[in-house]
């Protein structure tokens, strides 16, 4: 049986599929299994798959589409290994990786682990735009990117692994947005050890279209209120702080009509964003467009926190029914 089981929901993927499983041929490491679930894809991958049944042990199944937590938890109850893995499907994984892990895990063992993202050289501007306004201190404090000082580190399903005897006292996936997160809390709840291993990073591709990030954000804002109103006392402050901006700017805007000079003051937030995005790409065009996409990510998510905090905690919305609470792939 291998140690590794790789649980990789998909759906109309197929390309992404590939450039995946290209990094996985590669991997110095061989002890894993690679489980693919199709979840209900009008454009499946299966012929993708069958390219690499001869280079990887893989396990594709395919299944009516249900959403991306329970086509996880389908590949889990069918899984061989004893440690489980997660990446999304538009990951592409350092040849190391699983050398890296199983090496953490035999020197500081951890029931669960997550790592944090980067950038290829080969990703698109925008792409990399986006890596950096999802991972930088001055937008997310840097908790995504594998800075654990503004909050205790909660591992994402781009990048997560949790033994079988998590899964098997914790229980699976809930169907909701925030479902990693949900899980982590149950994990900690329950005793297991969580820990990152920053030197187990994946490169994560993310979404190259402006409108779809700021909706996924958008939900990871209204996400982090109901994950507040499952998991009381899960609210940190660094969770506000996009909400905060976000008020802050509407604020100074309202105020530039009075006195100009009230406006500088987001401009010099975008110019310290600039400034720092140049330094860490060394490209004035990324730096540029990551500018937009920070102000993308903390008004997506700001504006979701805020409309979510009003609904669900002033006037008690129930969260019964919440489109956030039932994801389906969009």
């Amino acid at each position: 049986m291998p140690y590794f089981s790789l649980i990789i929901p998909v759906y109309n993927r197929p390309d992404e599929v590939q450039e995946l499983l290209d990094s996985l041929v590669l991997q110095t490491e061989k002890d894993f299994e690679v489980v693919i679930i199709e979840d209900g894809s009008p454009v499946p991958c299966k012929y993708i798959v069958d390219q690499y049944t001869e280079k990887l042990n893989i396990l594709y199944l395919q299944k009516p589409n249900s959403g991306r937590s329970y086509t996880r938890n389908y590949g889990m109850e069918r899984a061989n290994g004893d440690y489980f893995i997660f990446f999304d499907s538009d990951c592409i994984i350092p040849p190391h990786y699983f050398e890296t892990v199983k090496k953490n895990l035999q020197e500081s063992y951890s029931d669960c682990f997550g790592g944090p993202d980067n950038a290829l050289d080969s990703f698109s501007d925008m792409q990399k735009a986006i890596n950096y306004s999802m991972t930088s201190f001055f937008t997310t404090g840097g908790i995504r990117g594998g800075n654990t000082q503004m909050e205790k580190f909660k591992p994402r399903t781009f990048n997560m692994g949790f033994s079988r005897q998590v899964y098997e006292k914790v229980g699976a996936f809930n169907n909701m947005f925030g479902e990693d997160i949900d899980l982590v809390l149950r994990i900690e709840k329950a005793g297991f050890s969580i820990v990152l291993y920053k030197d187990a990073y994946v490169y994560h591709k993310r979404r190259v279209d402006l409108k779809k990030f700021f909706k996924q954000v958008n939900q990871f804002g209204i996400g982090r209120i109901n994950l507040s109103i499952i998991h009381p006392g899960s609210m940190k402050l660094v969770h506000t702080l996009p909400a905060v901006f976000t008020l802050g700017c509407a604020l100074l805007i309202l105020l530039s009509f009075w006195k100009p000079y009230f406006f500088d003051l987001i401009l010099l937030y975008a110019l310290l964003i600039f400034l720092d995005a140049h330094f860490r790409t060394k490209s004035i065009k990324i730096a540029g467009l990551a500018v937009i996409t920070s102000f993308v990510q903390l008004w997506g998510y700001g504006l979701g926190f805020l409309k979510a905090f009003w609904e669900k905690k002033i006037l008690g919305k129930s969260l019964e029914n919440d489109e956030t609470m039932t994801r389906i792939y969009k």
